[in-house]
């Protein structure tokens, strides 16, 4: 491989092109404040180095990062790229990953409004996110141990396994397809709305309104913490272990919970069965 140490780059498409590079202790930042520094690359290894400018890696192929810092500055740092492994790194630039596939986050810190836009086969493993949108329209996501703070995460994702993780979080799942989640707690307001086949095993919940909407809902075995109006016109199974406030006009199925201080069936089409353990 080339081998490029201890040196700083801050022209327009600096390293444009190459392939089987090795970066260490390298930064992108400078007077010049040029623009896709590592664009159209190939076999790339990166260690130990600083990004500062933006548009660093667009339409790579095997890029390797490791201990590394994305600055804010450095704008829609990976776009349109395939085959990525990043470890121990912080990503703190906006619109970090996007249109990218078959990617690798482990022990990451990304702090990035939007996050891994329309992506796909994703694996998340020990990391921490602070992103409003995260995982947009993205598909085949495997996630363990993310502790995520966010907004209007995990939209419209699909076939998807998330555990062992922390969410506080406020839309998150809507229109979720073929997902799973375990031993997780989730943290926010009106969750999973218009998902399908949205299953959750051993999980925590709180918040206002969650489940609204769903088409094939499974909750095994969850507990559902100062919640209120919950499953409103969904289709639902669910074995909830800890008391409720207040669940509203669920369509079909059936509910098993602990306890629950008030059930509102107003709607003729609310014919799912609720059975209250503790009545």
């Amino acid at each position: 491989m080339e081998k490029i140490v201890n040196q700083s780059f801050d022209e327009e498409r600096a390293l444009y092109g190459k392939k089987d590079l090795y970066l260490e202790n390298v930064k992108i930042d400078g007077p010049k404040d040029g623009e896709s520094a590592i664009k159209e690359c190939e076999n790339v290894l990166v260690k130990n180095s600083y990004f500062n400018l933006r548009y660093p890696f667009w339409h790579n192929t095997n890029l390797k990062i490791y201990d590394s810092i994305l600055t804010p500055n450095c704008r829609a740092a990976i776009w349109y790229s395939n085959n990525i492994y990043i470890e121990n790194s912080k990503l703190h630039g906006i619109k970090v990953i996007r249109e990218s596939h078959n990617i690798e986050l482990n022990i990451v810190d990304v702090d990035s409004p939007e996050t891994g836009w329309f992506s796909s086969d994703i694996k998340v493993k020990d990391s921490k996110i602070n992103s409003e949108y995260i995982f947009l329209k993205s598909k085949n996501l495997s996630i363990d141990n993310l502790d995520f703070k966010g907004k209007y995460s995990f939209q419209y994702i699909e076939n998807s396994t998330l555990s062992n993780s922390k969410f506080d979080t406020k839309d998150a799942f809507w229109h979720a397809k073929n997902v799973v989640i375990k031993d997780s707690l989730i943290v926010g307001e009106y969750l999973a709305w218009y998902s399908e086949n949205l299953t959750l095993v051993n999980c925590a919940i709180k918040g206002t309104q969650p489940f609204c909407y769903c088409k094939n809902l499974k909750l095994i075995d969850c507990k559902m913490i100062d919640t209120d109006l919950a499953f409103e016109k969904s289709d639902v199974e669910a074995n909830i272990i800890s008391d409720m406030i207040s669940i509203k006009n669920p369509y079909s199925g059936y509910i098993n919970v602990l306890g629950c201080n008030s059930i509102i069936l107003d709607d003729p089409q609310a014919k799912a069965i609720i059975n209250i353990k503790n009545k």
